[in-house]
């Protein structure tokens, strides 16, 4: 086979874990490990269901429990062994982590507001989002080169981790990445490669995909 055809067709499903009690109080998780509500377990239930039906050949999942939970459901119906990742773990944000939405701006206020204009900034001291891109992103390619041709890997992570790793593999600035929406509790984004790299087929979606039937396709 041509070289520059190999792998052509490949998808890579970025699936963000379900609900936790931290998301309801809207505080920082991080890397703080924190099990999913039932209404988490319930959302990954519905969701394993919809991209099972995908017929995904391989899942990696961040080891943290949230993410680990998640992708168990897709294993349970899928047959597959899900390979467990640090580097797919969340940011981790030092003093930021456990904090709520309204906590942060209080106490650092100059540090959320530089982050949020796309300045690179240690989030309470912990990592830049370019190095969480660095650790993660080729976590994904590593996995995604073992797919046969137009094979699905499923991905099974956490919001700010999914959107710097999209950014990355769409070559996309790191001060672009905010650009990126975020994820919603078991929604995913799906990346399908070209001819030209990786391209964001879908973004936030919560059913299953539908090809896009376009004039550039």
């Amino acid at each position: 086979m041509n070289g520059s055809k190999r792998g052509r067709g490949r998808r890579i499903v970025l699936w963000r874990h379900g609900q936790t009690a931290w998301n309801l109080e809207r505080r920082f998780q991080g890397s703080t490990d924190i099990e999913l509500t039932a209404t988490g377990v319930a959302q990954a239930r519905r969701s394993a269901r919809l991209l099972a039906s995908l017929g995904p050949d391989a899942i990696v999942a961040s080891d943290l429990v949230r993410a680990a939970a998640t992708a168990a459901e897709l294993a349970g119906l899928t047959r597959l062994e899900v390979a467990y990742d640090a580097g797919l773990r969340e940011t981790f944000a030092g003093d930021w982590q456990g904090l709520t939405h309204e906590e942060i701006v209080g106490r650092f206020g100059e540090q959320y507001a530089a982050w949020k204009r796309g300045e690179p900034v240690r989030r309470g001291g912990g990592e830049l989002e370019t190095e969480v891109a660095d650790r993660a992103a080729p976590v994904v390619l590593r996995h995604a080169e073992k797919l046969p041709d137009d094979g699905t890997l499923v991905v099974v992570s956490h919001g700010g981790t999914i959107r710097t790793t999209i950014g990355r593999l769409l070559g996309l600035e790191a001060h672009h990445w905010e650009g990126l929406g975020g994820l919603s509790n078991c929604c995913w984004s799906v990346l399908g490669e070209g001819a030209r790299g990786w391209r964001l087929l879908e973004h936030n979606a919560g059913t299953l995909p539908e090809p896009v039937l376009g004039d550039d396709v």
